[in-house]
């Protein structure tokens, strides 16, 4: 298939009404929508929107927000929160509430999960995807070892009986 003045035209008029390349080249015939793509581009016909992108509504404006420091919230402010000296090992170090407001600031202090200093539910919030096997492992070798220490309190009863 050769590019005649005729079928250029025709490609240049269906192309300013805003057709797909798909249009054009099932109205030429013989001719595939890369190829309409190709030619149309070496013509250097306008740019246009994707037809497929007009589609599409287009996105809200969004009024100015002020802008805020991120806080992840995960607990009620409500909850009993440990200072820092009450922190003992074992425990969740996660903060709780704004260190600037020393009366309402706190720690989790939930049991945290082994090689970490976060309890399950911060850790998942705490670490990326990536480390999230770390989390994953750890919970493993916790629950392996509550199973371990389980037996080794039945095999005791036994062994005392």
């Amino acid at each position: 298939m050769s590019w005649t003045d005729d079928r250029v035209d025709v490609l240049k008029k269906l192309w300013g009404e805003g057709k797909t390349a798909a249009e054009i080249a099932k109205e030429l015939g013989g001719v595939t929508r890369n190829a309409v793509i190709g030619k149309a581009h070496r013509l250097k016909l306008s740019n246009r929107v994707s037809p497929i992108q007009q589609n599409k509504k287009p996105a809200p404006v969004k009024a100015p927000v002020e802008k805020k420091a991120k806080q992840i919230i995960i607990e009620d402010n409500d909850r009993e929160k440990l200072t820092l000296i009450e922190l003992s090992a074992g425990m969740c170090r996660w903060p709780i509430g704004d260190p600037r407001d020393k009366a309402n600031f706190g720690f989790c202090g939930g049991e945290s999960m082994p090689s970490l200093p976060y309890c399950t539910e911060h850790a998942k919030v705490a670490y990326q995807a990536a480390t999230r096997n770390r989390i994953l492992k750890s919970e493993s070798q916790a629950a392996k070892a509550t199973k371990m220490a389980q037996k080794a309190a039945k095999t005791k009863k036994a062994a005392n009986q």
